[in-house]
This record gives C-alpha cells, sequence and structure tokens, in this order.
C-alpha cells in the first residue's frame, strides 16, 4: 500500500507515469529497491497519471466568475509565473527544481489548450466522425490507443488528445473506453526502452509496466463485457466531455490498480519466469542472501559470512582489471560491457555489504572483532576503488576506439609490460587477501614500487615521443589517463596487502615494518623488488 501511494503521488507531481516508471527500473537496476517493491509503485504511477486529466477538464468549467477562475488558462498562468519566479530568484538549488517542474507544467497545460482550440472545427467534419465511430471495436479502439500513446510516449497527452476530441461531440463512451485502455498499453513503451542494457531485474520491472496494462485491460473488459451482455449499460452511447473523460480514466485506473494489487506476488513471479537469472545474478543473489539480519545476532556467524561475501567481490575486482587490460588490448566489446558491469556489480556488493558491517559494528564485539570488521570495511573500499580505475580504463578504450587512436610501436610494447605488472599484483593481491596470507603479501609492496617506477618512466619517454612527433598529443592524454588509473590500482593493492600484514599474529610488529621509513632495505623487499625489477624490465 505505501508503494501504491507513493507511486501515485509522485506521479501526480511530475504528471508522468512512464518517468516514475523508468526511476523505478533505475533503483531496480542499482539494487537499491526490489522487483515486488517497485510494482507497487508501478501499481500507482499508472493511477497517478490520471490526474492531468482532471486539471485539463478545468477548461470546460463555466458559469460563475468564481468557477472560471480555476480553468486551465488560468491555473497554466499562475503555476507559470510562480516557476518563473522560482528559477530566476531562488538561491537554494531545490527550489530552482521546482521551478523547473512548474514551468515544465505550464508548457504541458498550454499546448494541451492549444490542441483543444485546433481540434474544435473537426466536430462538423463526416470523414472525422466516421473515423471515431470505427473505435467502437474494443480491439480498434486499444490498437489505437496503444499506437497512438506509443508514438509521443506520453499517457498524460494522449488522454488530453482523447479529451480535446471529446469537445467535438463526436465521442461516445463505447468509443472512449477502448482507447483509453490502449493508452495504457503504449505508456509502458519508453519505460521497454529504458530496460535496454539494464540487469535482468531491470529488465523485469519494465516488463511489469506493460504486464500490468494488459491484464488490467483483459480483467476490466471481460469483467465490464460481461455485465453489459447481461445488464445492458445504458450510459455506453453516452456523449463524452473533458470531465467524463478523466472521471473514466480515473475509474478504469483505480478499478486496474484495485483488480491487481492482490497479484502483486503472482507478477513478480511471472516476470521472474520470463526474464530467469543468468548464473552470475544468481551467484550475487546467493551471496546477498549470506547477509542474513538474523546473524547479527551472533557476530561470529554475520563476520564469517561477511568474508565470504567480501572474498567474492575481491574475485570480481580482479577480474575486472583482467577484463580491461584485455579490453586495452584487443578493443573487444565483449571485454569492455563486462568491465562496465562488473563496475556495477561491485558498486551493489559495497552497498549491502558495508551496511551490513556498520550493523555488526553496533554489536558487543571484543578487539579481534572488531579489527576484523575495520579492515573489511577498508577492503571493500578498496575493491570498489579497483574496479572504478578499471572502468576509467574502459573509458579511455571507448575514447581510443571512436577516434581511432594508434599508440606508437614502442608506447604499446611499453604499455603491455605495465600491464603484466598490474595483472601481476591484482592477482597476488586477491590471492593473498583470500588466503590471508601475510607472507605472500610481503610480495606486493616491492612490484608496487616497481610499477610506479614504470609509470615514471613510461610517463618521461611519452613525453619524448611526443616533443618529436613519434606520438601525437591527443594520444598523451589518453595515455597518461591509463597510465595513472593503473598506478591508483596498484596503490589500491598496496593499501590490502597492508592491512593483510598488519592482521597476522605479529600485527604490532607488522605495523611497525610498514610505518619504519626504512623498510624498503629489509632482505626481503630488496629480494623481491629487485626480481619484480627485473621481470618487468624494458
Amino acid at each position: 500500500i505505501k508503494g501504491i501511494l507513493l507511486g501515485t503521488g509522485v506521479t501526480a507531481a511530475i504528471q508522468s507515469s512512464s518517468a516514475t516508471s523508468v526511476m523505478v527500473v533505475g533503483f531496480v537496476n542499482s539494487g537499491m529497491m526490489s522487483v515486488k517493491q517497485a510494482i507497487g509503485v508501478i501499481l500507482g504511477a499508472i493511477l497517478g497519471t490520471s490526474i492531468t486529466g482532471w486539471i485539463l477538464a478545468l477548461n470546460s468549467i463555466g458559469g460563475s466568475n468564481v468557477a472560471s477562475f480555476f480553468s486551465t488558462e488560468i491555473l497554466t498562468g499562475v503555476v507559470a509565473l510562480i516557476g518563473i519566479i522560482l528559477w530566476m530568484f531562488a538561491k537554494k538549488a531545490s527550489h530552482k527544481n521546482i521551478g523547473g517542474i512548474m514551468m515544465g507544467f505550464a508548457v504541458l497545460m498550454y499546448g494541451m489548450s492549444m490542441m483543444s482550440g485546433a481540434i474544435s472545427p473537426l466536430r462538423e467534419d463526416p470523414r472525422f466522425i466516421d473515423m471515431l465511430t470505427s473505435f467502437t471495436n474494443p480491439v480498434l479502439g486499444v490498437l489505437a490507443g496503444a499506437l497512438i500513446t506509443a508514438v509521443i510516449q506520453s499517457a498524460s497527452a494522449a488522454v488530453g488528445i482523447l479529451q480535446a476530441l471529446a469537445m467535438t461531440g463526436a465521442v461516445e463512451f463505447d468509443m472512449a473506453l477502448p482507447i483509453l485502455m490502449g493508452i495504457g498499453i503504449g505508456a509502458s513503451v519508453p519505460v521497454m526502452l529504458s530496460a535496454l542494457g539494464a540487469s535482468t531485474n531491470g529488465k523485469r520491472t519494465a516488463f511489469v509496466y506493460l504486464l500490468i496494462d494488459v491484464l488490467g485491460a483483459v480483467l476490466v473488459s471481460i469483467i465490464f463485457y460481461s455485465l453489459n451482455a447481461i445488464i445492458g449499460f445504458s450510459f455506453m452511447s453516452k456523449t463524452m466531455t473533458m470531465v467524463s473523460i478523466a472521471l473514466t480514466n480515473t475509474l478504469y485506473r483505480l478499478a486496474v490498480v484495485i483488480l491487481l494489487s492482490p497479484a502483486i506476488g503472482v507478477m513478480e513471479r511471472i516476470v521472474c519466469a520470463m526474464f530467469p537469472e543468468g548464473e552470475e545474478a544468481a551467484a550475487e543473489r546467493a551471496d546477498m542472501d549470506r547477509l542474513e539480519t538474523r546473524f547479527l545476532e551472533h557476530p561470529t556467524l554475520a563476520l564469517a559470512q561477511s568474508r565470504t561475501v567480501i572474498d567474492s567481490m575481491a574475485e570480481k575486482a580482479c577480474e575486472s582489471v583482467k577484463e580491461a587490460i584485455t579490453a586495452r588490448r584487443e578493443l573487444s566489446k565483449t571485454a569492455l560491457k563486462r568491465v562496465f558491469d562488473l563496475e556495477d556489480v561491485i558498486d551493489r556488493y559495497e552497498d549491502k555489504l558495508g551496511t551490513y558491517l556498520f550493523k555488526i559494528a553496533l554489536s558487543d564485539l571484543h578487539d579481534d572483532q572488531s579489527r576484523e570488521v575495520s579492515k573489511y570495511l577498508r577492503g571493500l573500499s578498496d575493491f570498489e576503488r579497483i574496479s572504478d580505475h578499471a572502468r576509467n580504463i574502459g573509458e579511455a578504450v571507448e575514447e581510443i576506439r571512436d577516434k581511432k587512436i594508434v599508440f606508437s610501436e614502442q608506447a604499446e610494447k611499453e604499455l603491455r609490460i605495465l600491464e603484466d605488472a598490474i595483472q601481476d599484483i591484482t592477482e597476488l593481491t586477491i590471492g593473498a587477501f583470500i588466503k590471508n596470507d601475510k607472507f605472500l603479501a610481503l610480495r606486493i609492496d616491492p612490484l608496487e614500487e616497481v610499477i610506479d617506477d614504470l609509470c615514471d618512466e613510461i610517463k618521461s619517454r611519452h613525453i619524448d615521443r611526443v616533443s618529436k612527433q613519434i606520438c601525437t598529443l591527443e594520444t598523451g592524454f589518453v595515455f597518461n589517463d591509463m597510465l595513472t588509473d593503473y598506478e591508483r590500482i596498484s596503490d589500491h593493492c598496496s593499501n590490502l596487502a597492508i592491512d593483510i600484514i598488519e592482521s597476522g599474529p605479529d600485527r604490532v610488529e607488522a605495523h611497525e615494518y610498514h610505518m619504519n621509513h626504512d623498510y624498503r632495505n629489509d632482505d626481503s623487499f630488496v629480494e623481491y623488488f629487485n626480481e619484480y625489477k627485473e621481470k618487468y624490465a624494458f
């Protein structure tokens, strides 16, 4: 019920059920909302969009001066004036946004009023009357309403057009109802388009909009036309006005909400069956299911579950770096899409797991458990940042592909050597983190130092090539951006290595090892440093 009320209120404010539903698809796609929650909001949006018809119907109010004061023209002028004042003089961004919404609403109302005036002469056109008469066939009416709304991508505007046609006196109830049903179905087109490229849950949510409108139209048709066949409604040939169109639209949408609200769970199962989860989505859901709130009463168990999930997140961060390097070397669209998808997945892991760890931190923990929570929270941030830098590299690849940028042979060779080192340090770090292997972690900082030196040397060489016009200035910008991202990835690997070292049984000694500025003179550090320096030499 809360979801339905929220959807109704938001849609009544922004005057677009499609816009509300597109936002909901985005929320579900990002993991902020479940499909079941989204269905309730979409039901409310379908009802809330009927408010536009009532506002347009103010135009038909006549009689007293008091009544005419609330006409569409007066309301449009007042709203536009307030919107302009807020937009031009308000200091807060939120107030300016409200002003923008009000001006957009005023433009919509003005356009509807102009359209009503333009359509008025059609009331005496016999061809127009003959065309409307054909819509007494419910199937044709539904198809016409769906087609018009799909083209203009606005249910509110389509209802406004029907209200304008009603002013000609040629629209009867038996024509209007099927068209209104079709308008609801056609409004699903922009929502479906918004789900292109979305996650499985995003696609499910978008399809729910179409499913609700189709099921609603079918159920209402069966009930209404069955009763009409038995009883014979006298209002079927009633000439419609702007007000009666608005009333019929609202009652139809309300009937759909009432009929389908009890079936939210059924609709969720239908769309889940139509869009089955892939292996990765199922694995992600299985990971999220591990973060059970009941475990929070037992911190040891909750931390064990968190450890399993963060290990899964670590593996995905490692994969994102590998795919980014593959995309860079092969300009692979498949690898590039994988990088962007993984970044979205890792963002969801950070959000869910971070929230869960903060809840664990509120429990009565002993010192070792508190340190473990802090370690996981820091690791969470590092894995998320690694995937962000992998995405940055992916965006650089898009620029390289779009602009057909080609690096010189020497630049390509140097970049590949650096990428081999980056892949090595990423795999080393993830392996050390998952195994909690301190001795493996001791290799990471020396390799990070080698990578820093490599980046500095490559930048210097590339500047020299640009100055000699072997490479262009345009390639220099992209090249340096990628070097920066690769270097940042190694920095985050170093952060993770320090946490692994400091979490060992000799935690104090490890901390002192890190804080000591001469730790690079340690025999093991020097040995590993020389090993990697030789391995990744130009």
